[in-house]
Parts: structure tokens; C-alpha cells; sequence
């Protein structure tokens, strides 16, 4: 689809449904309090088990198969992803949000109480499947809430959340790690469970499709889902094991990732041919503007998720941080995450534009990574704060503004499906993101730690957290050159960051300004709202009201 057609589509969509108003009343903003508890609960424990690992990994002596950790709850989150959106479209969004609480619920329990590190990554898959179910109804409820045109301040404060997690997770967790025990980070998501499945279940009035459970079963689209959580599943099989269990180059990673990815090429291509009801509309992602909002979706989520897992590891290692100490010195990216991720969201809603958030955020972020590579194992405290800073503005900024051109060339009624698939590339983005990473750094640091230190860890293992709990015990000059080796291997990290990065910036070459509708789609609204936009349509045409278009 050209950019002229897509303009065209976008318009014609627009003035072909009425404009209608959206209500704040108490109802709204209950609702909306219940999906951002929802966003705390799950953010909390993505961000906070990577201070915690290190402790966990030594604890259930967990070295060979700690990336699991990570990676199980990545797998089964993004997987899940295009078929909870197919599902909240046929059975409802609060019945797939309560489902998604409760399997984020029951994983929590098995997490906290797991004997060995099987166990937990059993464990972290299920809480993966709820996880990211959270945070894909969240958006899609959003949306049904708030129209496009007005969502940027409200996109902005789930932005705030999710930043408030991502800044107070890292010190929970290791304060939990190194002062209680790491199981309580688990068990603490039960209460907020609780509470955020009451609220949802409470006060979330949106509406719930009519039909029985037969004929929304009847609806899904199995063979469509089937074929890419196949493909999910094998390619981030083969990430997981690319670069520390076996090369790249290996059978055993190229094989599932080739695979993998074939199958979701083939679902792509198996979508745009369903004759109805497809889980990801071929529109969905053709449209130019879309193309760019995903390319910069994967690629800021990469990135992202490289700061998140791996900026801690040069605050323990290089610097000597203990994990509370690490997640301490994480606040610069938490507090400047927040106001930015708000700032983006207002500054669309007020101008009406999105296009200048997304430069200026991969201007900002590009330059952050750029800044990190600089930090050294003796760079002060000055410096790995004012880095921060930089990378964390325009973290902040791509939070809020990368959805705006994923829907704007969208119809309302196909939103649910843009936004699970914008979750998706989001999630799929943050494995690749922690394997090239975890790669990176563990050639490098092979390459550049002393030797007598490295022969303690076997192949197989990842040397970063295998290596992080011994240094403090090192004697001179040994702590202070495998601090050196660290801090050289990290900057390598982050000037592969910078490449990547790139991909972002090129990506607002595609990037085109369409004006953003200012209705949703009532069949999902408040139930308190009007039913439909055809029934508004219908009644103001029979009253003899002109119909109003955008």
C-alpha cells in the first residue's frame, strides 16, 4: 500500500463512522485504575528479577540453564500475544484480562516455591502467559476507552507505571535477593494479583460480545495460532541457546531459528488469506506508516530491554555494586523514564502529531547508548548518571510515541488486532535484544578476562552471572582487572546498541503524519456508552441529524 492510499483508507475509514463522544465519568476512571494496577503487577516482575538473578542462579545452582529464566517467561509471553488479542476480541477484554491475572497468579506461586531451576522455569512460563496477556489487554482497553486523537496522556501515565515499575523493580528485587530472600520477589505479586483482579473484575464495565462459548470457540483462529506460537516457541528456542550454550553457526540454533522464523513469515502470509476472522488482518501491518511504527517498535524494544538486563551487570561487576546498590543506581533511567514517556503522550495529544516524539526519542536514545559506551570501570558517578539520563529521555519518549503510528492508519475496529501485534513485535524484539546482548558480552568477556579467573567457568555457562557473586572475594590486582575486563566488554555491548539503533532512526523515512480519529470502537466501550457507532449512526440519521465526520 502506498502512502497516498494509505492517507486515503485512513480518512475514508474516518468519515465513514461518527464521531463518538467518549465519557470520564467515574466509570472510566475506575476502569482505567484497574488496568493500570494490572500494568504495575506485571512490570514489577519483569524489571525485578534481573538484580535478583545472580543470587537465584547461585542459590538452586541454576548456571547452565539460567537464561531459561529470562527466556521461558519470553517465550510463552510472546507467544500468547496475537491470540489474546484474537480472544479479547471474540470472548471480551475483562474475561481474557481476569484469565491473564490468574495465570500470572498461579506462576508467581510456583516461582517463589521452586526446589531447583527446572521448577522455575516451568514456573516463569506460566507466569509468561499471563504477563504478557497483561500487558496486551491493557493497551487494547486503552484504546477502547480513549480515542486515538486523545490517548496521549493517558498512553503517557500507563507509560508513567510501567516506568515506576521498571525504576523501583531492580532495587526490590535486590534488596530481596540480598537481604531476605529471592522467592518473596514471587510471592508479593500474589497480593497485587489479588488486587488487581479484583479490580478488573470490579469496576472494568466494558462490554462482552454476545454469543455463546461454542460459537466464539468456533471463531478463533486455531490453525493461524498454532502455526505461530510453533514459530515463537522454536526461534526463541534457538536464540536462548545462540551464542552461550552453542555458536551461532551451530545446527542447534540455526535450525529452530530458521524454522522459527519461516513460521512466522508463513503466519503473515497465512493471514492475509483467511477468509474471516483472521487473528492479524493483512491491513494491519501493510500500510506504510504502520511498517515504520513496528520497525521502530522492534528495534526500541531491543534496545530497551539490552539497558534494562544488562546496565545492572556493569554496576556489579565494574563497579562493585551489591544488587540492592545496583538497583539503586538504576533510579537516574526510573525518574527520567517517567516524565519523558509523559511528555511524549501529551505533546501528540496537544499538537496532534506524532512524528516529532519518535525523532526526537531515537535522536536521544541513539545518542544515550552512543554515551554508555563511554563508561569505564573507573568512570564516576557523574558520568554513568548523566548517560543515564540521556538514554532514559528518549527510552521514555519511544514508550508512549511508538504506538501512534501503528494505529493511526488503522480503522477502529481493527485496533485490538494492531495493538497484539505490536505487543508482539515489541516482546519478540526483547528476546533478541537479551540474547545479542548476553552474546556480545560473553565472547567478549571470554576474550578479555584474565585467564586463571576464566578457567572457572566451564562452556555452557553464562560467565556474566556465574562471575558477578566471586569478584568481591578476588584479591588485587585480579578484582580490579576482571572489573576492567567488564567494563571493556559492556561498552562493546552498547556500541552494538548503537548499530542497532540506527535501524530506528531509518525507520522515520517511512514515517508519515495521519491525522489520529477522535472516536473509539463502542462494542468494546463502557457499558454505560452507547452501544455502537452504527447504532449512533443509525439514530442520528433518523432524527434528521446531519452525521459529523472527522
Amino acid at each position: 500500500m502506498d502512502s497516498t492510499t494509505e492517507v486515503a483508507s485512513s480518512h475514508q475509514s474516518q468519515k465513514s463512522i461518527a464521531a463518538v463522544p467518549t465519557t470520564k465519568g467515574a466509570s472510566f476512571w475506575l476502569s482505567y485504575a484497574a488496568i493500570l494496577v494490572a500494568t504495575l503487577l506485571s512490570a514489577l516482575d519483569l524489571t525485578g528479577v534481573s538484580t535478583a538473578l545472580p543470587t537465584i542462579t547461585a542459590d538452586l545452582d541454576g548456571a547452565e540453564n539460567f537464561v531459561w529464566v529470562g527466556s521461558a517467561y519470553a517465550l510463552s509471553s510472546t507467544a500468547i500475544l496475537p491470540l489474546s488479542g484474537g480472544l479479547a476480541n471474540i470472548f471480551g477484554r475483562r474475561p481474557v484480562m481476569l484469565a491473564c491475572v490468574t495465570f500470572f497468579a498461579i506462576g508467581s506461586a510456583l516461582a517463589g516455591a521452586a526446589q531447583n531451576m527446572n521448577m522455575l522455569i516451568a514456573a516463569r512460563a506460566i507466569q509468561g502467559i499471563g504477563g504478557g496477556g497483561i500487558l496486551n489487554l491493557t493497551e487494547i482497553i486503552v484504546a477502547d476507552l480513549v480515542p486515538l486523537a486523545e490517548r496521549g496522556l493517558y498512553q503517557g501515565i500507563v507509560g508513567l507505571v510501567w516506568a515506576f515499575a521498571s525504576g523501583i523493580g531492580p532495587p526490590v528485587g535486590g534488596a530481596l535477593a540480598q537481604k531476605a530472600s529471592w522467592r518473596w520477589l514471587f510471592y508479593l505479586n500474589l497480593p497485587l494479583s489479588g488486587l488487581a483482579f479484583i479490580l478488573v473484575a470490579v469496576f472494568l464495565k466494558v462490554r462482552t460480545p454476545e454469543g455463546s462459548i461454542v460459537e466464539k470457540l468456533k471463531r478463533v483462529d486455531w490453525y493461524g495460532n498454532l502455526i505461530v506460537i510453533a514459530g515463537t516457541t522454536l526461534a526463541v528456542t534457538g536464540l536462548t541457546f545462540a551464542g552461550v550454550r552453542f555458536p551461532w553457526d551451530s545446527v542447534q540454533v540455526l535450525a529452530p531459528l530458521i524454522i522459527g522464523l519461516a513460521l512466522i513469515a508463513a503466519f503473515i502470509v497465512y493471514e492475509a488469506k483467511v477468509p474471516q476472522e483472521p487473528t492479524i488482518p493483512w491491513e494491519v501491518i501493510s500500510a506504510r506508516t504502520a511498517l515504520s511504527g513496528y520497525i521502530s517498535t522492534f528495534t526500541h524494544g531491543l534496545v530497551s530491554i539490552a539497558i534494562v538486563y544488562y546496565l545492572p551487570v556493569y554496576f556489579q561487576a565494574s563497579l562493585g555494586a551489591g544488587p540492592i546498590r545496583s538497583g539503586v543506581d538504576m533510579f537516574p533511567t526510573a525518574l527520567v523514564i517517567s516524565p519523558f514517556a509523559v511528555l511524549a503522550g501529551v505533546s501528540t495529544q496537544v499538537f496532534g502529531k506524532y512524528r516529532p516524539a519518535n525523532v526526537v526519542g531515537w535522536v536521544l536514545l541513539t545518542v544515550g547508548v552512543g554515551v554508555l559506551s563511554l563508561l569505564k570501570a573507573d568512570s564516576s558517578t557523574g558520568q554513568w548518571v548523566g548517560y543515564q539520563i540521556i538514554a532514559a529521555a528518549g527510552q521514555g519518549m519511544l514508550y508512549t510515541a511508538a504506538v501512534f503510528p501503528v494505529l493511526a492508519p488503522q480503522p477502529v475496529e481493527h485496533t485490538a488486532s494492531a495493538l497484539a501485534f505490536f505487543a508482539f513485535v515489541r516482546s519478540f524484539a526483547q528476546t533478541w535484544g537479551i540474547t545479542l546482548a548476553s552474546t556480545v558480552l560473553q565472547n567478549e568477556l571470554k576474550r578479555k578476562l584474565p585467564a586463571d579467573f576464566l578457567s572457572a567457568f566451564p562452556d555452557g555457562l553464562e560467565i556474566a552471572y556465574a562471575a558477578i557473586p566471586a569478584i568481591r572475594s578476588l584479591q588485587e590486582p585480579l578484582r580490579t582487572e576482571v572489573r576492567v575486563a567488564f567494563a571493556d566488554s559492556m561498552s562493546i555491548v552498547w556500541k552494538t546498541m548503537i548499530g542497532i539503533s540506527g535501524l530506528g532512526l531509518l525507520s522515520l523515512l517511512f514515517l508519515q503524519e495521519i491525522k489520529m480519529v477522535s472516536h473509539t470502537d463502542a462494542t468494546y466501550g463502557l457499558t454505560e456508552g452507547p452501544r455502537s457507532v452504527q447504532s449512533e449512526l443509525e439514530k442520528q440519521e433518523g432524527n434528521g441529524a446531519p452525521v459529523s465526520e472527522l
